[in-house]
């Protein structure tokens, strides 16, 4: 179930960059595409950009300790550690569309994304564990998994990053994720490129309105 939204609001789109590449990044540019095209379909978007490379932070002792504590129990110190993980959860929990570009790195995603993981997967923020298993709370929300790859073909047996992506994803709730790949770029740039901009026309055009928008 889509989250609600009036006809006349803006589409709150969250945008995460992994590339390393500032500049020349296919997955950076597919993102991009993407979206403009949500903003051709749905009018007026609200977007969020969260670019890792600017820097994200990792677990530690300390963020584990203010994390398993009780949030009226958490001392001053314990609230800083965590708020750049709090900001990020609450990037996630506004907007109605999230956009992940990745590149593929040694068969697996960029350091950073892992640390946004680890930074956004939080018990009682973004799911919670039940006795029938765990239950994500970010229900509502659209994914778009943009990807790019060297060499790997995208949802192959040695891409690791793709299948780990609609895991976590999922496991926080968004089961409405899309995948968009441009693979093999060191061979077939041109093409891959060319198919994954058919292909983002063809599941924003094509799609639903999204949260009760009109197209």
């Amino acid at each position: 179930m889509m989250q609600e939204a009036t006809t006349n609001s803006p589409l709150r789109v969250l945008q995460v960059a992994a590339s390393g590449r500032r500049k020349d990044s296919v997955s950076r540019m597919l993102s991009a595409d993407l979206i403009g095209a949500l903003e051709a379909r749905h009018g007026v978007i609200e977007l969020t950009r969260r670019d890792l490379t600017d820097g994200m932070p990792f677990v530690d002792e300390a963020w584990i300790g203010a994390n398993f504590t009780a949030p009226e129990d958490r001392s001053m110190e314990q609230r800083a550690k965590l708020a750049e993980s709090d900001a990020l959860v609450a990037e996630l929990q506004a907007a109605d569309v999230i956009v992940i570009g990745v590149p593929i790195y040694n068969f697996g995603i960029p350091a950073s994304l892992k640390a946004w993981v680890d930074m956004i997967a939080r018990a009682r923020l973004t799911f919670r564990y039940t006795e029938n298993g765990s239950e994500g709370w970010l229900q509502g929300k659209k994914a778009y998994i943009v990807i790019a790859s060297g060499g790997v073909p995208v949802d192959s047996p040695v891409d690791f990053a793709t299948p780990y992506l609609r895991h976590v994803l999922h496991f926080i709730g968004i089961t409405n994720v899309e995948v968009i790949g441009a693979e093999q770029l060191n061979s077939k740039a041109e093409e891959s490129i060319d198919r994954a901009r058919a292909q983002i026309a063809e599941l924003v055009h094509t799609a639903p309105s999204i949260a009760g928008r009109a197209a």
